[in-house]
């Protein structure tokens, strides 16, 4: 199977006029600039001073899971036969902070709300979810566990 390439340009923006002089001098911001989409302005995790109205890193990583979980569940229930008219997530992130500030994530819990016309087997919906981890190119990439706590919701 051919390789995949993915491309993005990071830009950082915190420069106040006398770049890295000092470690209060200078913002933790950047945008992240691909061709041909639109910029995302970015900041540090607010605990370390950034700008809570921006993305950080972590809500970026966090995003990308469930995004990429959320593709391949409408692809696999539609080869199903499962009707999703609906789907949103608020998935959490564990992190935790060593000695020197250095982080990482601990886990991840996607927890997909879906709604499905009546009718559905809710089981086979259920079940979708579990097969997700095995083709996800962003779960299979990171280095802590994800689970998925999903719901369902069936139309009227």
């Amino acid at each position: 199977m051919p390789n995949h390439e993915y491309a993005s340009r990071v830009v950082w923006t915190g420069n106040r006029g006398e770049g890295t002089a000092h470690y209060r001098a200078y913002d933790r911001t950047w945008d992240i600039a691909v061709p041909g989409k639109a910029l995302v302005h970015c900041s540090n995790d607010p605990l370390l001073g950034g700008d809570p109205s921006k993305m950080n890193p972590e809500d970026l990583l966090l995003s990308a899971l469930a995004a990429c979980h959320m593709l391949w569940y409408l692809h696999y229930a539609s080869e199903a036969g499962v009707v999703v008219t609906g789907y949103s997530d608020a998935p959490v992130g564990l992190g935790e902070v060593g000695r020197g500030g250095a982080g990482r994530f601990l886990s991840a819990t996607l927890r997909p709300q879906v709604t499905v016309r009546p009718g559905t087997d809710l089981a086979v919906a259920e079940a979708i979810h579990h097969r997700i981890h095995e083709v996800c190119f962003i779960a299979r990439s990171v280095n802590f566990p994800v689970t998925y706590a999903p719901g369902f919701t069936v139309a009227e």
